[in-house]
């Protein structure tokens, strides 16, 4: 599969712990920045990413940043991005199963190396369960069409 990463200055050593891991487990990783633990706003990292994934260069991207909070509110405001904060494999699979999310954010600041690999091989494994969760996904879809009117 392949993933566009992107991390802030928060999340740039988990991001590059991470994209070893993906790249280990056969992913082509498409590395959005940062490089380096210098201090960055966010926003641009996180449009830059789901742009890869909307415009179909990335089949699923990865945000990183300190809680992942700023990165969630971000990502969703691009039409066609389903970003899910996952701090958990409880709600990884929610995130992936029932909201078919397409960006994966993770907080740094929370989460531990191995506790993150975990959470991505899940969010990569985890299928859409479809059903009642797809006509939930046309509302919001719907949603951001008619925000896109006004």
């Amino acid at each position: 599969m392949r993933i566009a990463i992107a991390a802030d200055h928060n999340g740039y050593a988990l991001k590059v712990r991470l994209t070893a891991w993906l790249t280990a487990h056969g992913h082509t990783v498409d590395d959005r920045g940062s490089n380096s633990e210098e201090t960055l706003d966010y926003p641009p990292l996180c449009a830059d990413v789901c742009r890869q994934v909307t415009e179909g260069r990335a089949e699923r991207g990865i945000v990183l940043g300190g809680s992942g909070l700023g990165e969630t509110v971000a990502c969703n405001k691009i039409r066609g991005i389903r970003a899910g904060l996952c701090h958990d494999l409880w709600s990884t699979r929610i995130s992936r199963g029932n909201n078919d999310s397409n960006v994966l954010v993770l907080a740094a600041k929370i989460l531990t190396p191995e506790g993150a690999e975990e959470i991505v091989g899940t969010w990569l494994t985890t299928p859409f369960k479809g059903g009642v969760h797809a006509r939930r996904l046309e509302q919001i879809a719907a949603l951001e069409r008619e925000s896109a009117r006004t």
